[in-house]
């Protein structure tokens, strides 16, 4: 089921005990169905990349997900609310190292294939696959965090759950870039200066 930013900022600027019910029920149901397609994506990837060891670690982590939501009793009240908000948020905490163990993954199987320069033809189909199953990923963690973020008591201004209303496309790029340069600094010693130009006061409705 496709949620909207649009449609996540009107119903979380009003966090009523009603509407967090609601969106628990509605992740309660949601969640296993996107966590399951991805689960089933890890155990059928070309090149052996499914058996590779990292690859059966993030697999592992999706299933134990998919099962800690299926078994949740049916969100019906308020303290089911809270105790449900409590799991998906050790749910977001299992899978932040995923990006980089889905990484050392690819590299596994690069190994295995004697290198870069080795990789058959069909490749371009596991990079198909980790630009959908990232996306994936980010769907589901912006569903997560924003659920869990809309129980904070005093939220900043302009900022429902994690959407922030007032947001400035020159301090985002602005951040990008010197975590970017840090980056170099750490692997190269050195990095590029980076200008970045447009209207600092300006922010996105």
């Amino acid at each position: 089921t496709g949620v909207s930013l649009r449609y996540m900022t009107e119903f979380g600027a009003r966090p009523t005990e009603r509407n967090l019910l609601l969106s628990a029920q509605f992740l309660h149901k949601e969640l296993p169905i996107r966590i399951a397609r991805r689960a089933l994506d890890l155990d059928s990837l070309p090149f052996g990349l499914s058996h590779k060891p990292a690859v059966l670690k993030v697999r592992d982590w999706y299933l134990d997900s998919f099962r800690d939501i299926r078994y949740f009793p049916e969100v019906s009240n308020q303290d089911d609310e809270l105790a449900f908000t409590q799991m998906i948020k050790m749910i977001r905490v299992r899978h932040t190292n995923v990006v980089p163990t889905m990484a050392l993954g690819v590299q596994q199987l690069k190994k295995d294939l004697g290198g870069t320069k080795a990789f058959p033809s069909g490749i371009n189909e596991i990079h198909q696959f980790l630009d959908r199953f990232y996306m994936s990923r980010i769907g589901i963690r912006m569903l997560i965090g924003q659920h869990v973020a809309l129980h904070d008591p005093d939220p900043e201004p302009g900022v429902i759950g994690l959407i922030n209303t007032r947001l400035s496309p020159m301090l985002v790029a602005r951040l990008a870039s010197e975590d970017a340069r840090a980056i170099c600094m750490r692997e190269y010693g050195s990095a590029p200066d980076v200008n970045i130009y447009g209207h600092p006061d300006f922010t996105f409705p």
